[in-house]
């Protein structure tokens, strides 16, 4: 436990014994005065003790409701007043509502606290006129490390939102008993926490969960909604789920796609064949972003270097791949 918070709970338990002592001095009933404030000081640090599981977010959403509550109960007793005359009742009225609207304000403030944009911590109030972009990163954007390398050029300059269940499925993974897993779960901890030393790098943590969603996916597309920002993955499965929904999504693979070099049919290529094709007498190489070469009548080459001429360029999901033969000089 933190030794400051210790401190603070010793120094608040004997100063309300004392202050309850010297109260109690005044009625030459110091011991019984003190005993008193050492135990109502002690019942406070128990309370506080147990509001440990209570969220900055979901205090600031009762706040809020009560303080809605507030108004509401003010906007009907002054009505009242102006149709009871009798004041006592006008005072059980407005002791009533007051605490009805109070209650009602909490409940339901607390219940859609994730439909309240204006208490979440990292959204500033602003003009209509103006707009902050927000990206929400999911668990494969930030184990692939790429993102580092794509927010330093600037072309994301929105501020980046990493929710604690990701955090939570991060720090699950780089507990797996699975070597790789573990490898990609630490992997990804430490690509996070130096993104949050970079003070070019606009991160924040959000703290809602969604207890009443389970999957990690079905979360990351109702969080998106609610703050009306995008999705960063490289997760094909839930690029779709989200799109369908009407969330926009950046997809790290699809840039990567887009920002391999263009070749055209006829054009030359110098390629070294590194394994046999899959279909007869093909053999197989890769330029240095990964793009995937299929050399025809390529597999007596293999492990040379090779000219070929493309033939076509084939675009899918998984990337882009180039059918070539080899130049006429070869055969």
């Amino acid at each position: 436990m933190n030794m400051a918070i210790i401190f603070i709970r010793i120094f608040f338990f004997i100063g309300i014994t004392i202050v309850g002592y010297q109260a109690g001095d005044l009625i030459d009933l110091g011991l019984i005065g003190g005993a008193v404030g050492a135990v109502v000081s002690a019942v406070i640090i128990f309370l506080e003790r147990g509001m440990r599981s209570v969220s900055t977010r979901g205090l600031s959403s009762v706040v809020f409701g009560l303080i809605l509550g507030l108004i509401m109960a003010k906007l009907v007793t002054d009505a009242l007043d102006i149709i009871i005359v009798d004041t006592g009742a006008v005072f059980f009225a407005r002791l009533i509502s007051t605490l009805s609207f109070c209650y009602l304000g909490m409940s339901l403030a607390l219940r859609g606290r994730e439909d309240f944009n204006l208490i979440i911590p990292y959204v500033r109030l602003r003009r209509y006129d103006q707009s902050e972009d927000l990206v929400v990163t999911d668990t494969s954007a930030i184990i692939d490390g790429r993102l580092v390398d794509i927010c330093k050029t600037k072309f994301i300059g929105a501020r980046l939102v990493i929710p604690r269940f990701v955090l939570k499925e991060l720090q699950q993974i780089a507990d797996s008993a699975d070597y790789i897993k573990r490898q990609r779960g630490r992997r990804g901890l430490d690509i996070l926490h130096g993104m949050q030393k970079n003070s070019d790098l606009s991160i924040a943590i959000h703290e809602g969960g969604f207890p009443e969603i389970k999957e990690v996916d079905a979360k990351l597309v109702k969080l998106a909604k609610v703050l009306d920002a995008k999705i960063l993955t490289l997760d094909f499965n839930l690029n779709r789920v989200a799109e369908i929904q009407g969330v926009s999504v950046l997809n790290i693979n699809e840039l990567s796609n887009a920002l391999k070099p263009v070749v055209y049919p006829g054009e030359m290529m110098e390629i070294k064949l590194l394994k046999e094709g899959k279909e007869h007498n093909q053999a197989i190489g890769y330029l240095e972003d990964g793009t995937m070469i299929v050399v025809e009548d390529g597999r007596r080459f293999v492990g040379k270097t090779v000219k070929a001429v493309v033939t076509s360029v084939l675009q899918t999901q998984a990337g882009r791949m180039i059918f070539t033969k080899l130049e006429q000089n070869k055969h």
